[in-house]
């Protein structure tokens, strides 16, 4: 048995060298630490909006108990937690002890110098169902029965937040690599090497105010730019500043306006440059003043990588500005550069470190703001390591099995924060990866290197859901797949066309990827066609129908955004946000809610022309196409001819969707 006591906003138990502290943090939440002979202050973590808040702490003779709201903690006398709803006592969350002797619910293993491997053990639910944890190609949008590793790669986001069928939401406060298992006979969350354990529970009625807390907890995402609603136009790669402009201005003669069009990797000198190749971009200050003639604005590609052959190196080396290593020189992947017959060893800058973040900020302010670019691609954000494991990785934040999660936000934080500082209020950064909080900075996130298959784009439709529960509303995919795609082949044509009706109703819309005939990897790679009218008459007519249609709805779009940005909503959300108490809703996950009015069902099956749709029971629906009404509960054959995706307005809403 231990000794309990109030401590600050909450309550503090101890026995022998363990330490367990439960404050109220922030509405309707709470916030547990656990540590072995001490509990820290200022560790990496997610938690940044909320604040401690003075809750109700009772203490009795076999325990205590906290309540903020409408959840409360208790603790027994021998320390072990759980939460439940205030109002009716309901359990929301136990801790489970592997063993009745050894180990307990935590457990805390030395790994040298102070870190250790942890784990923290809760009981399993039968019914209970789990979304968010990021982004992962595994196709199910709920994860209940999954290992999921928290690492972040290519296509991989970790972003530790679960939201519950049960009505609560749980974020594992911390950036160190490890593992979850939502496994039929309990959760496990381990962090290979920390200091201690740190989680954030919140509760709320329904699931759209679970996601207010969060939002409140981690931070707001700011209001999305103007200009970030519409398409954008991309590919692998435009290799020469005349390239890019003759895409631009075949756009304008159809009569189209591309919101963005994309520089791609290998513009530079060297990786680590952060500039223009004078040979193959002659003149970007007229190339992009041309294009805002437009109205379309340049993306730039901004990798993490500095090559030895940078003129930046030396110096990002001397003054402690790369990622650093335990074992080996700071050449943490390897990466074709110019000049060179081989790949070469690369290291990666910290953007832990303040004034790395700011120096990676000057180069590019330098060498791309001031020629009026202000739209930023921070692709292999993960960063992209190979060996992809960070066990070896020093970063000024800490050892990298303890903090290497971090590393995307804090990479987005590095161009969030100079833009602010030159005085823009508008700030969008395209990231591969994310991490808890990195909507703050205002990342949009992209899926990584997808296939280009029917089923890849089937698994999209799941992790863009869960990504937008995880908290970052901005979210879209290479439409297509990434890898790959035959422009002349029948099928790749139907695939692009189906994928490119889901990307305009994705809250970012955007083509792009690696075109048939393919490049080996080096300075001048580039891939084939991937312009609208690359794919024939017939996708082209249905691309540019979907631009209109994309375009009609951007008013809708901001002010849907606008609620996410205000209270942490996705514009792209499961049926069960809007329909909580429709079982069939949480069972659902191949449709979603486009903000309030409008359900979207993409098409995922190659040749389908018609498919199932769930229309949820509490509302009335209007089939966009036909006109037709159809009362909700029901499941209903919609058309879907190869034009046409299934969209129905929820209670007699009218969007411009149909001229």
């Amino acid at each position: 048995m231990g000794t309990v006591q109030p401590r600050g906003h909450g309550l503090e138990w101890s026995a022998g060298h363990e330490r367990v502290r439960v404050e109220a943090w922030g509405e309707d939440s709470i916030r547990v630490r656990v540590g072995h002979g001490q509990l820290l202050d200022g560790l990496p973590g997610a938690l940044s909006g909320s604040e401690p808040l003075s809750g109700e702490v009772k203490i009795t003779s076999d325990g205590a108990s906290l309540t903020n709201g409408r959840l409360r903690v208790s603790l027994s006398g021998s320390g072990a937690i759980s939460f439940s709803r205030s109002d009716s006592g309901e359990e929301l969350l136990a801790e489970e002890e592997a063993h009745f002797w050894w180990p307990g619910a935590r457990l805390f293993i030395p790994t040298g110098n102070g870190p250790y491997r942890m784990e923290q053990r809760f009981r399993a639910y039968p019914d209970e169902k789990l979304f968010g944890l990021g982004q992962h190609r595994h196709g199910r949008l709920d994860q209940k029965g999954l290992v999921m590793d928290l690492v972040q790669r290519n296509a991989e986001i970790s972003v530790p937040f679960l939201l519950s069928s049960r009505g609560y939401g749980f974020l594992w406060n911390s950036p160190a690599v490890g593992r979850v298992e939502l496994a039929e006979n309990g959760t496990r969350w381990v962090a290979d090497s920390a200091r201690q354990i740190d989680y954030w529970v919140t509760a709320g009625d329904e699931p759209a105010q679970i996601l207010s807390h969060y939002a409140d907890a981690t931070g707001h995402a700011p209001q999305l730019p103007a200009w970030a609603s519409g398409f954008w136009q991309s590919k692998l790669r435009y290799r020469t500043e005349d390239e890019l402009l003759a895409v631009a201005r075949e756009y304008r003669e159809r009569g189209i306006t591309p919101s963005v069009i994309v520089c791609d990797y290998f513009h530079w000198p060297h990786l680590g440059d952060w500039r223009f190749d004078p040979e193959e971009w002659p003149n970007p200050a007229a190339m992009v003043a041309e294009l805002d003639a437009m109205g379309t604005r340049l993306m730039v590609s901004v990798w993490p990588s500095v090559s030895p052959l940078s003129e930046n190196y030396g110096t990002m080396l001397e003054e402690g500005l790369l990622i650093d290593t335990d074992h080996s020189a700071p050449l943490v992947s390897e990466w074709p550069d110019r000049g060179l017959a081989k790949p070469v060893g690369v290291a990666f800058y910290d953007p832990t470190n303040e004034r790395a973040r700011q120096f990676i900020w000057q180069q590019v302010r330098e060498h791309y703001y001031e020629l009026g670019i202000q739209v930023w691609w921070l692709d292999a954000c993960e960063p992209e390591i190979n060996p992809g494991y960070p066990a070896n990785l020093r970063f000024a934040a800490g050892p990298g099995l303890e903090v290497a999660n971090l590393y995307p936000r804090e990479h987005a934080r590095a161009f969030y924060e100079g833009m602010i500082s030159e005085g823009e209020t508008e700030v969008l950064v395209l990231c591969r990866s994310a991490w808890a909080g990195s909507q703050r900075y205002g990342a949009a996130v992209w899926s990584g290197d997808t296939q280009s298959s029917f089923a890849s784009l089937q698994e999209q439709i799941r992790a863009g859901l869960n990504l937008g529960l995880s908290g970052i509303p901005w979210w879209g995919s290479d439409i297509g797949g990434f890898w790959g795609g035959d422009p002349a082949s029948p099928y790749f044509r139907e695939l692009v066309a189906r994928w490119f009706e889901f990307g305009a109703f994705s809250p970012i819309f955007r083509l792009h990827g690696f075109r048939e005939p393919l490049m080996p990897l080096g300075a001048d790679i580039t891939g084939g066609p991937n312009e609208i009218w690359s794919f024939g008459d017939e996708v082209y007519a249905v691309m540019r129908e979907f631009i209109c249609i994309r375009e009609r709805l951007r008013p809708y779009i901001h002010s849907q955004m606008d609620v996410a940005c205000q209270g942490g909503l996705p514009l792209m959300r499961p049926l069960f946000i809007d329909f909580p108490d429709d079982a069939e809703s949480w069972a659902t996950d191949d449709e979603f809610m486009f903000g309030t009015d409008l359900l979207v069902a993409p098409v995922a099956v190659y040749e389908a022309r018609e498919r199932d749709v769930y229309l949820p029971a509490g509302a009335t629906w209007t089939d966009a196409w036909s006109g037709q009404p159809v009362r909700g509960g029901v499941k209903v054959t919609a058309a879907a001819p190869l034009d046409r995706i299934p969209l129905f307005l929820r209670d007699g809403a009218t969007l411009p969707l149909v001229p």
